[in-house]
C-alpha cells in the first residue's frame, strides 16, 4: 500500500512542474512541499466520494496555506474530481483551477483560500455546523507555519477548544530551518494552553504518516493540531531547501525538464519520495 503512495506522490510531482511550468506562475517549491501529505490525506484518510463532490457526510479540507494551490489541484484530478486535462489550464481565463482555490468553480474545494489566518477559522465554523447537525464528518485545515503569528489563527483556537470541536484537526506545515522555528513552538504552546490534542509527523514519510494519523482517529475530547515537517520544494534537488533562488517565480523550460528528468528517475523505494 505504501509503495502505491510513494508512486503516486512521484507523479503527482511530475504534473505539479507541468502546470506551474506551463502556467508560468505558481508557487512551485511551497507545493511540493506538500504532494506527500495530501497524496496521504487524499487516498488514506479522508472520507469523499469524487464522483459526488459534494456528498453530505463527507469530511471537509480546507487550504488555508493559499501557495499550495498547484498541489492541492493535481491531488485532485488524480483522485478523479475532475479530468487531468484541467491542469494544463491553471490561472487561464476562465478555466476551473485559479491562482486561489474557489469552491464555487472547482469540484472537491470546500472553501476559498482567502488572506493568511483566516482559514482555521472557516474551517472551526465548518466544524462546529457539522457538530449542531449531528454529522460525524471531520474537517481538516492545512495552515503555514507563518499564519501563526496572525491574531485570527489564536482567536479560531480559543473558540474550537471553547466548543471542544473534536472533529476538527488544524495541520501546520513546518518547513522552516531549525533555526527558526522560534514562531513554530510557541504556536505548539498555544495549542496546548487551550487545550488541543498536539501530535508531531514526517510529511515526506507515509509509514509515520499512517501510524500518526492513526492515534489522531482515536477518541477525543476536543480539536487536534498536528505539525507537519516538510522540505521545500521536495523530490527536485534544486529546489530543495530553498536553493530555487526564485522561489515565487515559475521555473522556464530547462527547469522544468532537468526537474522532470529527477523525478523520472525516482522507483518509489524511498519513503517519501
Amino acid at each position: 500500500m505504501l509503495k502505491a503512495l510513494r508512486a503516486r506522490a512521484v507523479d503527482v510531482r511530475k504534473d505539479v512542474v507541468r502546470m506551474v511550468g506551463m502556467a508560468k506562475s505558481g508557487h512551485l517549491a511551497s507545493s511540493l512541499s506538500l504532494v506527500d501529505l495530501l497524496v496521504y490525506l487524499y487516498e488514506r484518510e479522508l472520507r469523499l466520494r469524487a464522483a459526488e463532490p459534494q456528498w453530505p457526510e463527507r469530511d471537509r479540507f480546507i487550504l488555508s496555506k493559499r501557495n499550495g494551490a498547484p498541489a492541492l489541484y493535481t491531488v485532485l484530478a488524480h483522485g478523479g474530481f475532475f479530468p487531468r486535462e484541467e491542469l494544463w489550464n491553471f490561472r487561464s481565463l476562465g478555466a476551473i483551477l485559479q491562482h486561489r482555490p474557489e469552491w464555487r468553480r472547482t469540484p472537491g474545494i470546500d472553501g476559498p483560500s482567502g488572506s493568511p489566518g483566516l482559514g482555521l477559522g472557516l474551517a472551526g465554523g465548518l466544524a462546529l455546523g457539522l457538530v449542531k447537525k449531528g454529522c460525524a464528518s471531520r474537517v481538516f485545515c492545512l495552515l503555514g507555519d507563518s499564519e501563526l503569528e496572525t491574531g485570527t489563527v489564536w482567536a479560531s483556537i480559543a473558540m474550537a477548544s471553547r466548543f471542544a470541536l473534536a472533529n476538527l484537526v488544524a495541520l501546520v506545515d513546518c518547513n522552516v530551518a531549525e533555526g527558526e522555528r522560534l514562531q513554530t513552538r510557541a504556536g505548539e504552546r498555544a495549542f496546548q494552553a487551550f487545550g488541543w490534542t498536539v501530535a508531531h509527523v514526517d510529511g515526506h514519510s507515509f509509514a509515520d504518516m499512517e501510524e500518526v494519523f492513526g492515534g489522531l482517529s482515536a477518541e477525543r475530547s476536543g480539536p487536534a493540531a498536528l505539525f507537519v515537517r516538510t522540505c521545500l520544494g521536495k523530490g527536485v534537488t534544486f529546489f530543495e531547501e530553498g536553493r530555487w533562488p526564485r522561489s515565487t517565480v515559475a521555473p522556464g523550460r530547462d527547469d522544468v525538464d532537468r526537474a522532470l528528468g529527477e523525478l523520472n528517475g525516482l522507483d518509489g523505494a524511498e519513503d517519501g519520495r
